[in-house]
């Protein structure tokens, strides 16, 4: 995917997680979400870690020669294990502990994305990054990764503070072309799913009817297994 059009989707869904978090009272920072054991507050401190880890890997110098794709990057292996997920949890809590109050995270969030995005524009198309699981992976296709976070954890912000998804056009299409490929877009509209219920279905977040099982199954549409 070009890495031009996968960084537009990062910078714009990004730009509207801020938003949404701008200006919210303690009380809706400590509202629970539906990734426990994690508030808001810790959600978005685990979006500004994976966030992050961006300039690290660019300060490295790049591997040879990209080995893994998006979608390889999803593998079930060691990085989704129960110890991996206890770690991941812990760094988002620690994280956001740091921050002195909900809006110094929202603010550090900000900052990180935004730097994010100065980084990669000055990247060439085949920069190649080195993740901290070991893969190295096209600089493109590792951003599709951070627009799945982005966009998956939006729709649980927005479901926590109990306000409509801001999932952007850009980012929703980024990561359906991810889940289904290119050629999937007509199977979706014949499901009648606009993006962000295609999004929650697709990772788990909303259950499919029968009628719908019997029309994925029908279309031969294979979920990505997401961790």
């Amino acid at each position: 995917m070009d890495q031009d059009r996968v960084l537009e989707a990062f910078r714009l869904e990004a730009g509207e997680l801020t938003k949404a978090v701008a200006g919210l009272s303690e009380a809706e920072w400590d509202r629970p979400t539906r990734c426990e054991p994690w508030s808001v507050r810790e959600l978005l401190g685990h979006v500004r870690v994976v966030t992050a880890w961006l300039p690290l890997m660019l300060g490295t110098p790049a591997p040879d020669s990209a080995e893994v794709t998006a979608v390889e990057y999803y593998r079930p292996d060691d990085r989704f294990s129960p110890q991996t997920n206890t770690t991941r949890i812990d760094l988002a809590r620690n994280h956001a502990a740091q921050c002195a109050d909900g809006a110094a995270l929202a603010d550090g969030f900000a900052a990180t994305w935004q730097q994010v995005d100065r980084l990669c524009r000055d990247q060439p198309e085949n920069r190649v990054v080195r993740t901290r699981h070991g893969d190295a992976m096209l600089l493109s296709e590792f951003l599709i990764t951070r627009v799945v976070e982005l966009a998956v954890h939006g729709l649980d912000v927005a479901e926590a503070l109990g306000c409509e998804p801001w999932l952007t056009a850009e980012a929703g299409t980024v990561v359906r072309e991810l889940l289904l490929g290119s050629g999937q877009l007509a199977a979706v509209r014949e499901l009648g799913w606009d993006e962000p219920t295609f999004l929650r279905k697709a990772t788990g977040r909303a259950a499919l009817d029968v009628t719908e099982t019997a029309r994925v199954e029908r279309l031969g549409i294979q979920w990505l297994t997401l961790g």
